[in-house]
């Protein structure tokens, strides 16, 4: 299929073609939704710890006698059920990652980018550069092209003007090719890609 090519300023540029491969297939909810649960967990830092028992400084001295008080029988202060003891199962570090085998998470890509083509939230543009770097100059030319809600992926460099001028501009995302991935890509309204992105996905998946 072809897709219109136009500028930042809104100026038709051309056509580029993208094969039904990559952009043309029909979204599965579930493997997309495999795909963001990988990517979430993955990133969670599973630093989360609490003190066990052992963990605990307190007296081990019996706090009363065994017999003849009418209540539980009890020991060290450090016990879970007395405040200011160990936590009884508490979390500890670990990794929250789960496995996702290389080739699914590769059509999980191809699909999230044929979901954003089917619900015609794609747009292509020749190349994303700022003369001056300027955030109030970007903000007026991506309102031109309708975009408040976007993910703009570029070739494999950032334009750096381009990159300091849209951090300030809230939901909108700028990442390089390497940096494209699901999660980003179903978290914003609109897909935006330059030419050599789409270049380099169509090298990607051929």
């Amino acid at each position: 299929m072809e897709l219109k090519v136009t500028t930042l300023d809104g100026k038709s540029a051309g056509k580029v073609s993208v094969s039904d491969e990559v952009f043309g297939l029909e979204p599965r909810a579930d493997i997309l939704h495999r795909m963001v649960r990988y990517q979430t967990l993955k990133r969670q830092q599973g630093t989360h710890k609490t003190k066990r028992r052992s963990e605990i400084s307190g007296t081990t001295k019996k706090i009363y006698r065994q017999k003849g008080t009418g209540g539980a029988r009890h020991g060290a202060k450090t016990a879970p059920i007395f405040r200011g003891g160990g936590k009884a199962f508490g979390p500890l570090p670990r990794s929250h990652a789960i496995d996702l085998p290389k080739k699914v998470r590769a059509l999980a890509l191809k699909h999230a980018l044929s979901a954003k083509m089917k619900s015609d939230a794609v747009i292509v543009v020749d190349d994303v550069t700022s003369a001056d770097g300027k955030t109030k100059s970007l903000t007026s030319q991506l309102s031109g092209l309708g975009l408040a809600n976007a993910l703009v992926i570029g070739g494999a460099q950032i334009d750096a003007n381009f990159a300091r001028a849209a951090q300030n501009i809230p939901q909108i995302d700028v990442l390089p090719i390497q940096g494209i991935n699901v999660y980003d890509i179903l978290r914003r309204d609109t897909l935006v890609l330059t030419k050599a992105a789409v270049e380099a996905l169509e090298e990607r998946f051929k």
